[in-house]
C-alpha cells in the first residue's frame, strides 16, 4: 500500500472536514466494492493453490494415500482429506 499526503490530492474543504475527525494520523481508504480483487488474484497464490489442489486430487484418485499426500505436499492429513473430500462446485 502507497502512502499518499492528503493535502496533496484532496480538495481544501474536504481535508478541513476529515480533519475534524482525525489529525496527524494514516488512515486506510478501502476501495469501491466493484473494484476489489480476490485475495491472491494479483500475486498468483490463488492460481498455484488451485493448481496444487489439482493435483492432490488426481495422485489421490491414482490411488496414492492421505498420508502419502501429506508428506509429499507438507500439509497435515486433515488439510489433504479437505482437498480430496470436497464437493465440486
Amino acid at each position: 500500500m502507497k502512502y499518499v499526503n492528503a493535502d496533496m490530492i484532496l480538495p481544501e474543504p474536504l481535508l478541513k472536514e476529515i480533519q475534524k475527525y482525525i489529525h496527524g494520523a494514516a488512515i486506510y481508504v478501502p476501495r469501491p466494492e466493484g473494484e476489489k480483487t480476490g485475495w491472491g488474484v494479483k500475486s498468483g497464490s490463488r492460481q498455484y493453490i488451485q493448481q496444487r489442489n489439482q493435483s492432490i486430487r488426481r495422485i489421490f484418485t491414482d490411488g496414492a494415500t492421505i498420508d502419502q499426500l501429506a508428506d509429499q505436499f507438507f500439509l497435515s492429513c486433515d488439510s489433504i482429506k479437505k482437498i480430496v473430500y470436497r464437493k465440486s462446485k
